[in-house]
């Protein structure tokens, strides 16, 4: 039995899970009295506090690497570039909800933090599964933290980024390990308290993969190592056995805890056919189908082990050993509803029914997943051939059977699905079919890095010069086939999406975002912004710093004849042409928008900079004012 506690609360214990909560890899456990306790790795603490390298090891359990402290750092410093829209490479730019942002993901995360943070219901993704020949990003931890500052640890002088990681490489695991920790760690605050992330991987660091996901979501969020079955055909050639699966790892943002009732949902998968049709209805119950189940059981108990008398008249005992589930009032109380089958002729052994209309609505997913149900490499590598004319451009995707089954575990209605290693599509191309099966409206977020196709490569001949190219002709494509195959009933599926791409800021060396500018910054500088930078750019930059929608709808307006930018419906109003007078800033104030953007240069002249504050003060004083 439990024992009182006699004694106060223990602060010290209720901190370290508040800290651990907080910063689960912070979490350890030491020596204290001769036992083993929790702990915090203080060290480490001050690392996720700092922004620059803190030293201090210490001999305790825990998972470490070398250069683990860089890529913590790596992951909170901050960067100076934004995302710019194009539109020609776009679907529906104007309308559609999904994003494709070309650039590197860990540059994309960053620069997504603050208006997508705690906004993903589900993340999928498929990194290099470093096997020695695949691609791995390139971080360089060996600039100082200021030139990380400077150059953002992405393009080196010849604009490479991606680096071949030989097994022969003395820093195999390491490498990988340092790709994957900071962008995974970024990836954990963009999922909703309700979030889930799927990664795959195969058997080369699966384990450490667990680990570092143990580090990042707090080893109590595991959820499930699922086991697909990739291919159909064993490799006969293979030196020791014939890899034959790969693992998709999953973790929730939090699991449901039963006090707060908070954490990620499992959905039910579909039934199936199969399942549905061991249902019949022998004796045309109104209830609807049903089948028949085992009234006996192994389990012995005095009570429960009594005679049962057909209504032919046959006597029945429970089988040697065991005796019935329902005791006989129970049994009784059944045969009073119906729900006791006799057999045809009523003399059988008796078994409760179990209506379909009664069971669960939808199956538990398992942890091993074949091939005849998500698909495997082959069918994968036929659909892409499918969408691309015969042409297999990309050598490696996922089927994307198997990417809506994770989704239909996950997501429902409006959610938010992001692919941060996104290579040619597939979870886009499965979200959109998702949707089209069900009605549902997920949104996608995909990052892909322009990584180059090799010359003379499927791809290559086709005209694709690098992997983005490929993944926005998939999204192109696939979206066409859906709403061709499907007419009328797709007319209000979004299979468009907007392209954004990494790029340095817009602003020149002497930069401020919006919200550190005042009145007082109005006249003090030169024109501030970029001169090949459009009024577009300025415009997601903005939305980028104020924490709005990259898929918010933006309408143009004229006012006096100034383009002015209406983001969400009125929420954000911005202004980038020159010469703005009084008139243009009355009617635009008169909107009652919640921010109000201008560049500081586009005011027509002194009178209209003195008069800024007065004209929103007298017609919108709730606005939100700022310049750039």
């Amino acid at each position: 039995m439990d024992k009182l506690k006699m004694h106060s609360l223990d602060n010290v214990k209720e901190h370290i899970a508040q800290i651990g909560a907080l910063f689960p890899n912070t979490l350890t456990e030491t020596i204290q009295d001769g036992k083993v306790v929790q702990a915090i790795d203080f060290d480490l603490l001050r690392q996720e506090l700092s922004d620059v390298l803190v030293e201090g090891p210490a001999e305790r359990y825990q998972f470490i690497w070398p250069d683990k402290r860089k890529s913590i750092l790596l992951a909170n410093a901050p960067i100076a570039k934004t995302l710019r829209p194009c539109r020609e490479e776009s679907v529906d730019f104007d309308t559609t909800e999904n994003l494709y942002i070309e650039g590197d993901n860990l540059d994309a995360l960053k620069l997504l933090q603050e208006t997508y943070l705690g906004k993903v219901k589900m993340i999928y993704i498929d990194p290099p599964y470093n096997t020695g020949n695949d691609f791995v990003y390139e971080d360089d931890f060996a600039q100082s933290t200021a030139n990380y500052l400077t150059n953002s640890g992405q393009f080196d002088e010849e604009g490479g980024r991606l680096v071949t990681n030989l097994e022969s490489n003395g820093r195999f695991h390491t490498d990988w390990l340092n790709m994957m920790y900071p962008r995974l760690k970024l990836a954990k605050d963009l999922l909703t308290v309700d979030g889930v992330i799927f990664i795959s991987i195969d058997d080369s660091e699966v384990h450490n993969l667990r680990k570092i996901c143990d580090d990042i979501f707090g080893a109590d969020n595991f959820i499930a190592n699922i086991v697909w079955q990739k291919k159909y055909s064993p490799q006969n050639d293979a030196k020791y056995f014939s890899d034959m699966h790969d693992h998709i790892i999953c973790y929730a943002k939090k699991k449901i805890s039963t006090a707060e009732n908070i954490g990620w949902h499992r959905y039910l998968l579909p039934r199936t056919a199969e399942q549905n049709a061991r249902y019949k209805n022998l004796d045309n119950d109104p209830r609807g189908l049903w089948k028949s189940s085992d009234l006996s059981v192994k389990t012995y108990s005095a009570s429960y082990d009594y005679p049962i008398t057909t209504p032919s008249g046959r006597v029945v005992n429970p089988p040697a050993g065991g005796c019935w589930r329902v005791s006989k009032e129970g049994f009784n109380k059944m045969v009073d509803e119906n729900r006791i089958w006799f057999g045809p002729n009523e003399d059988g052994v008796p078994a409760i029914k179990r209506f379909l209309s009664e069971v669960q609505d939808g199956r538990v997913p398992t942890t091993w997943w074949k091939r005849e149900d998500v698909g495997d490499n082959q069918s994968a590598a036929q659909e892409i051939g499918i969408l691309f004319d015969g042409a297999r451009p990309f050598d490696t995707p996922k089927p994307t059977s198997l990417i809506k089954m994770l989704l239909l575990l996950s997501t429902r209605n409006d959610d938010l699905v992001m692919d941060f290693f996104s290579g040619s599509a597939t979870t886009a191309d499965a979200v959109m079919q998702i949707n089209n099966d069900d009605g549902e409206n997920r949104k996608f977020i995909l990052v892909q890095i322009p990584e180059e196709i090799p010359d003379k490569s499927v791809a290559s001949k086709s005209g694709f010069s690098n992997i983005c190219d490929v993944g926005k002709e998939r999204i192109r494509r696939a979206g066409k086939k859906i709403k061709s195959e499907g007419g009328l009933l797709t007319q209000d599926l979004d299979i468009g999406f907007r392209v954004l791409k990494v790029d340095s800021t817009n602003m020149q060396d002497v930069y401020y975002s919006p919200a550190e500018y005042k009145q007082s910054n109005l006249l003090a500088l030169v024109d501030n912004i970029k001169s090949e930078r459009t009024a577009e750019d300025l415009l997601f930059q903005i939305m980028l710093d104020l924490g709005i929608l990259l898929s918010s709808p933006i309408k143009e307006t004229l006012i006096e004849g100034k383009k002015v930018y209406d983001v969400a419906d009125g929420y954000l109003l911005a202004c980038f042409d020159n010469e703005i007078n009084d008139e243009v800033m009355t009617e635009i104030a008169k909107q009652r928008p919640y921010y109000a953007i201008f560049r500081d240069s586009s005011l027509a002249d002194d009178s209209v900079a003195a008069n800024f504050e007065q004209i929103f003060a007298t017609h919108s004083p709730t606005t939100v004012r700022k310049v750039l």
